[in-house]
């Protein structure tokens, strides 16, 4: 197998993994907080979906998906439109209170958009330098291992979530 199909694969089963968390959850599933100051499966899967959209348009010079496409504005948040959820506050995770379907609408489109760019890339992109405000400096490569790292994570904690809130 290639990188590119590699990577398919990842965020593919990362796709899967929504869609298993959303599937026939309650809005109160949704917003339910283990504690004042943890996070919601809505912020889990919101925010997840933010980080690829803008890490993958970042490296593949698009524009985010959350903004070329509207969904910044049907998510009525009351956060800045580039907003991702980093170094976000309780409260301000607290905001996000997104229902299913618009949290499966967008990821829907950003995982479109993260294939439709995988599907470009032979081996070589892997070692193009994307960020050189890191030593050493961040590859394409490493870069969308960070995006699948981080993705996974937040869906464990939705996945517990969802688990402790059934």
């Amino acid at each position: 197998m290639e990188s590119a199909g590699l990577l398919r694969e990842a965020f593919g089963r990362i796709r899967g993994s929504v869609h298993a968390v959303l599937d026939d959850i309650s809005v109160d599933q949704l917003t339910f907080r283990v504690g004042d100051r943890a996070n919601s499966i809505s912020w889990l899967i919101w925010h997840l979906t933010r980080i690829q959209d803008d890490h993958v348009a970042g490296v593949a010079g698009t524009e985010q998906v959350w903004v070329a496409e509207g969904w910044a504005e049907r998510f009525e948040l009351p956060f800045g439109p580039l907003a991702t959820g980093y170094g976000q506050d309780p409260h301000e995770a607290a905001a996000v209170d997104a229902g299913a379907v618009l949290l499966l609408g967008y990821h829907e489109a950003v995982h479109h958009q993260t294939v439709a760019f995988i599907a470009g890339l032979n081996d070589a992109d892997l070692d193009r330098i994307v960020d050189e405000s890191w030593d050493p400096p961040v590859t394409l490569g490493v870069r969308l291992v960070s995006v699948i790292e981080d993705d996974l994570q937040h869906l464990g904690q939705a996945a517990y979530i969802r688990g402790l809130s059934a």
